[in-house]
Order: C-alpha cells, then sequence, then structure tokens
C-alpha cells in the first residue's frame, strides 16, 4: 500500500500529537527518549538506502513516526521549567507550614494585571504579571504570572500597575464533581501561572519598568477592553435583560451578568458552546455565515468577509489566546470551504493544531475549549459531507438554512460528545432538536447585536429600535433552551474516564476511515 506525501505528512503530524498526549498522561524520563530516538535512527541509516536491496519502507515509515512520537513526549517534558522565583518563595512557605511552623512567608510584588479580572460570584480572579519581587531588604527582577483572588470591590481592570502584599502559595490538584481528580496545577500551568495569591493587600500603583514592546502590548489592549465596555455598555442601554447579557455573552463572551438558571438550562439542553467564545461556537457560526454571504457574492469575495467578521470577532472579544485558537480554526475552515477542498482542509487544520501544541502542550490535554474547537472542526469537514450524502433527498424548508443547519449540528456533537460527558458529566438528551432551533437564530442574534452596540452609540433612540428585533430573537432562544431544559429527563449523569474517551475516538477514526475507504472506492468505480 502505497501512501501519498500529503498521507505521509499528516501521519507524521498525528504521531508528534499522540506523542504530546502520551507524555501529558505517562511520566517517560528524557534519557529514556534519547536512547529510543538514538535507535529509531540508527533504524533509519541501515534501511534507508535507496541503492540497497535491503530497502524496507515499511520499517523507515514507522521509525520516522516513531522519532515524531518520541518528539512529542520530549517536547511535553520540556513544558514546566522550575526555576521561578515567586515559586521559590511559594514552596518555602510551604515548607514551613509542614513542619508547624506558623509564621507565613510574605513578600512584594509590583507590577500590572495581564488579563481582563474575571468575576466570580463575590470575588475577583486576576492573572498578575509581577516585574519586581521585594522581600525583607532585597528586591528581585522576576517576569511571572501569579494568579490573585481578590475581593468584589474595588473592581480592577487590565493594564493597571498594581502593589501586592501577600502569602504566595502552590496552587493543589482537587476532586471535581464526578469525584475525579482535577489536575488543577497544569491547568494553570498551561497559561504560564504557577503560583497563587488568596485576598492580598492591594494597593493602585507602583514603580514597575516595562520594556517598549510590553508597553504597545498594554495601551493596545486597554484600547481592545475600552472599546469592549463602551460597547457592552450600549447593549445594555437599547435591550433589557436578561436578554442583553445572552447577546453580550454570545457576542463578547461575558458570562458574568447571565443568571445563574440560565447558564443551567443551557448547560441541561447541551447548548453551553452558544455561550463560550470557543471554535464550537466559531466554526459553526463562521460557516453559517460564510453561506449566507454566498447567496449574495461571489465565493472569493465571501471568504474575505468572513474572514475579516472573524478578526473583527476576535479583537472584539479580547483576542485571548482559546479565541484566536479558535478564530485560526474558523479561519482554516473558511478556506476549505472557499476553495472547495474540504478534505485538503483536513490536514491544514491538523498542522495548525500541532503547531499550537508545539507552542503550548499543555493544551492538548488541559484546554478544553481548544479540544473542542479541534474535534468540532474536524466533525465540520470529516462528518458533514458523510450526512449530505445520506440526506441528499431529504426534502426540508430552504428558510434559515435548517437542512444544513441539522447537518452541522450532528456532526459537530458527535465529535465533540466524548469530550462533553468526560468534562461535564451531562448528557442531554435534548441537545440535537434544541441545536437545531436555535443555531440558525444565532448568527442573525449576533448581527443584530453588533449593529445595536454600533448604533446605540451613535443614536441611542435607533440602537432601542433596532433593539427590540434583537430582543425578540433573543427571547425566543432562551424561551426555547429554558422549556426543553425544565424536564427531569432532559439530562442525565453520566461519568466517562479518559481511557475511555480515548478508545471512544479510535473507533471512530476506526468507523469513519472504513466509510471513507468505501465511498471513494465507489467513486472510483
Amino acid at each position: 500500500m502505497t501512501f501519498h506525501r500529503s498521507q505521509i505528512f499528516l501521519c507524521l503530524v498525528l504521531a508528534f500529537i499522540a506523542g504530546i498526549f502520551i507524555g501529558s498522561f505517562f511520566s517517560i524520563p528524557q534519557k529514556a527518549i534519547w536512547i529510543l530516538a538514538g535507535i529509531c535512527s540508527i533504524v533509519i541509516a541501515i534501511f534507508f538506502r535507496r541503492d540497497s536491496k535491503i530497502l524496507n519502507p515499511k520499517i523507515v515509515f514507522l521509525s520516522f513516526c516513531a522519532l515524531f512520537l518520541l518528539f512529542g513526549i520530549g517536547r511535553f517534558n520540556l513544558t514546566y521549567p522550575r526555576d521561578h522565583v515567586i515559586e521559590k518563595f511559594a514552596k518555602a512557605s510551604a515548607d514551613l507550614r509542614n513542619v508547624g511552623n506558623k509564621n507565613k512567608i510574605k513578600i512584594t510584588l509590583y507590577g500590572y494585571i495581564a488579563g481582563e479580572p474575571e468575576i466570580n460570584g463575590d470575588k475577583q480572579q486576576i492573572i498578575f504579571k509581577s516585574k519586581n519581587l521585594e522581600s525583607s531588604s532585597y528586591l528581585l527582577e522576576t517576569n511571572e504570572r501569579v494568579l490573585i483572588f481578590a475581593r468584589l470591590y474595588p473592581q480592577y481592570h487590565f493594564g493597571q500597575e498594581l502593589k501586592v502584599l501577600g502569602e504566595p502559595l502552590l496552587p493543589e490538584n482537587f476532586s471535581d464533581a464526578s469525584g475525579g481528580n482535577f489536575d488543577y496545577v497544569k491547568y494553570l500551568a498551561k497559561d504560564q501561572i504557577y503560583t497563587l495569591m488568596r485576598y492580598p493587600d492591594v494597593q493602585i500603583g507602583g514603580q514597575i519598568n516595562l520594556g517598549f514592546w510590553e508597553k504597545i502590548q498594554i495601551t493596545v489592549y486597554q484600547k481592545i477592553f475600552t472599546i469592549r465596555q463602551v460597547f457592552e455598555a450600549s447593549i445594555d442601554r437599547s435591550i433589557s435583560e436578561p436578554a442583553a447579557s445572552y447577546i453580550n455573552g454570545i457576542l463578547l463572551g461575558t458570562r458574568s451578568q447571565i443568571p445563574d438558571s440560565i447558564k443551567q438550562a443551557f448547560n441541561r439542553t447541551g447548548t453551553s458552546h452558544i455561550l463560550a467564545i470557543s471554535g464550537y461556537n466559531i466554526t459553526i457560526v463562521a460557516w453559517v455565515i460564510s453561506s449566507i454571504l454566498l447567496l449574495f457574492l461571489r465565493r472569493p469575495v465571501a471568504f474575505w468577509f468572513s474572514v475579516a467578521g472573524i478578526i473583527l470577532f476576535t479583537v472584539m472579544t479580547g483576542a485571548g489566546a482559546s479565541v484566536v485558537r479558535a478564530s485560526i480554526m474558523g479561519c482554516l475552515l473558511l478556506y476549505g470551504n472557499k476553495e472547495g477542498r474540504l478534505y485538503g482542509a483536513a490536514n491544514a487544520i491538523i498542522f495548525a493544531g500541532a503547531g499550537m501544541v508545539l507552542i503550548n502542550p499543555s493544551i492538548l490535554r488541559y484546554d478544553v475549549g481548544f479540544q473542542l474547537s479541534f474535534m468540532a472542526t474536524l466533525g465540520l469537514i470529516y462528518i458533514v459531507p458523510l450526512l449530505e450524502s445520506k440526506l441528499e433527498k431529504l426534502k426540508l424548508p430552504k428558510f434559515l438554512n435548517i437542512k444544513e443547519n441539522i447537518i452541522m449540528s450532528v456532526s459537530a456533537q458527535i465529535l465533540v460528545l466524548p469530550l462533553l460527558l468526560y468534562y461535564f458529566n451531562n448528557l442531554s438528551i435534548v441537545s440535537i432538536p434544541v441545536n437545531i432551533l436555535v443555531l440558525p437564530l444565532v448568527p442573525y442574534t449576533m448581527l443584530l447585536g453588533f449593529i445595536v452596540g454600533l448604533s446605540g452609540l451613535v443614536l441611542p433612540l435607533l440602537g432601542q429600535v433596532i433593539g427590540y428585533f434583537a430582543w425578540f430573537l433573543s427571547v425566543i432562544q432562551l424561551d426555547i433552551v429554558q422549556t426543553f431544559a425544565k424536564p427531569k429527563w432532559a439530562a442525565i449523569t453520566v461519568s466517562l474516564s479518559w481511557y475511555w474517551v480515548v478508545i471512544i475516538y479510535l473507533l471512530l477514526v476506526i468507523f469513519l476511515s472504513r466509510i471513507l475507504f468505501f465511498t471513494k472506492s465507489s467513486k472510483s468505480k
């Protein structure tokens, strides 16, 4: 059996991703990796000789795959360096507590807020970038992130310079709602956070020296967040609650103002992805927007307008790392649709995913948004064409692209379902019908919400008039979700361990591979 170059490339990239995955679960010594890599290199040197009769392509191919697998494991082993200054103080403080010493090691950090503070109940979670550390009589330079839990008031904002006095703590793993162990340490480490502080003394201001590019980055993000706050306030003035919070959630990713009862309803109906700015949201919305634009524009023009819309959407949400990753996948999906080569786009998306994992290996296991983005996008690429061929004769109204949305909803749900069961232990019986009813309205709600936000800034009365239409669509969606969430049988608790997730995805790969193989064989005949 002969492989094309693209297939060989795909296998090598998948081997690297598999290595990252293995390295995230099992601790394999770096020395053992070097020994095995040396053995693979010797095997390749022996058999990769074109002028020799002992050339064995299969052995060479498998040896290269093994090398990429080992490279992935080795790359993950280098993810967590242990030379952080603040972390050393946190370890020293923990050692004192372990021996029964009640004295606390307190340090003073000077730095700035490196992310938009997250409101969670009666507290704020702040990602703080420390530039200097003061302890006793000496001052040290640092460049580390610390997660700070602060009281709800006063509220802080991105880029604000702070002086923080408190005890540095090491994050600890804990049991999740299903009774399983949640690796909180590595979850934070994927964002380069290795220490935290709980309710320290915080003072606004502090003398810190920032580099040129760091100043530029802070200034740009401050402008983005300021525009976002003004835009959000415009929507709040033009649309009544809870529709305003819902629109701000799907447009800007802000969920703090959404009532808990509504969040729970979205969770029970398997539609929480609508409230989260992730690839699970962006890929579906991008596809629908592209389909709508194709009704009026040529494919190349529609592609560029769709990409511009995704970029604007990304900037408005604050251009967080997870949103950027999701947007890249959404743009690649649109590119494949533009070229009419969705199967070819799969290689590009897998390569893009491998590049993201190469930069930050932890996201493969600990970034739920990345995982949902990746699987939902692959579902739209591989399963949509299969369902389209099976449902080709199915006649449904063309209004709101009902048939296309059914196919997209089912395709994305198939590949993300094992992950949803693993993370949230919630199997929604009504997920498919609710997604089919709600998703067609989401792009129009987002479009109207965007228009409301802009027009409300210029002409408040116009914003309120258009806001009635956005409010109407929002209320329909919220009523659908809440109505379907009411029955006790709407969702059942299902606990799924990680090895069952792996087994299910392996079975899905085998099943889809066989279907694709037979489909291509029948076409060739």
